[in-house]
């Protein structure tokens, strides 16, 4: 297993071959034993594997033909709407229907989703995680019908790779490890941290490209601008609020 998560790699070109039904299955089932805050599971998955279905969440993820090339699809979602059922069909009141229950959820739900994808790499499968879950969200519950309590945090695109990219690099261990407490950063330990990935061959292509003088700058003026950041938290505080996770 620590051989499979330290080669992890996003794969977007995918063969059209169908995953087997038994390690799909088993694959979900390793979903299902993620962590979970008080063994509720607040998390639904909804496998979308007909062509037709991938078609109609391709808007959704601006086109990208991942979504309808590889076989599965499997949107990742918070649901409270299940165990809340469960308690009122039990004569007890739920209150889960705000906020802080919704970060519950959400946590459950990625929890899930990393151990489905953590299955799928090491039975030889590609995944690729969609950040364009959020930004769409609303659009994603009307297709996929999902109820009020249940809303989209990620979706994983899952299937046979027809590509190997190289792996992606990562900020060194210092980075992102603190012992005992946060040790907060330097100007200077700041420039060192991110002094491979700036001086790398693939930076210098992009800075090219983008006609930019550094690489944080391609993420602030045209990877995740201002604009677009307001827009897409508007748009997901008010599907909050429209689904029920605003209540309280």
């Amino acid at each position: 297993m620590m051989n499979t998560i330290l080669k992890h790699r996003s794969i977007r070109r995918f063969k059209s071959t169908p995953i087997p039904e038994e390690e799909l299955r088993e694959m979900l089932e390793a979903a299902s034993r993620a962590s979970t805050c008080g063994n509720m599971q607040l998390y639904s998955l909804v496998v979308t594997r007909e062509k037709a279905m991938r078609e109609k969440l391709l808007p959704c993820h601006f086109g990208q033909q991942m979504v309808v090339e590889a076989p599965c699809v499997v949107t990742i979602c918070a649901d409270v709407h299940r165990f809340s059922m469960w308690c009122r069909q039990r004569d007890a009141e739920p209150a889960y229907d705000n906020f802080a229950w919704f970060l519950t959820a959400a946590t459950d739900a990625l929890l899930s989703a990393q151990n489905l994808a953590l299955a799928a790499e090491e039975r030889g499968l590609g995944i690729c995680y969609l950040g364009t879950t959020l930004y769409t969200a609303g659009d994603i519950v009307r297709v996929l019908n999902l109820p009020k309590g249940v809303l989209p945090i990620t979706t994983l695109v899952m299937g046979y790779p027809d590509e190997k990219p190289e792996l992606t690099d990562r900020l060194p261990l210092d980075a992102v490890v603190h012992f005992e407490t946060y040790n907060d950063y330097t100007a200077a330990e700041i420039d060192e941290l991110w002094a491979e990935r700036e001086e790398s061959e693939l930076t210098k292509q992009l800075l090219a490209e983008n006609n930019l003088p550094n690489l944080a700058r391609i993420f602030t003026e045209r990877r995740y601008v201002k604009s677009d950041n307001v827009a897409i938290s508007q748009a997901y505080l008010a599907l909050l609020k429209e689904r029920g996770f605003m209540n309280q």
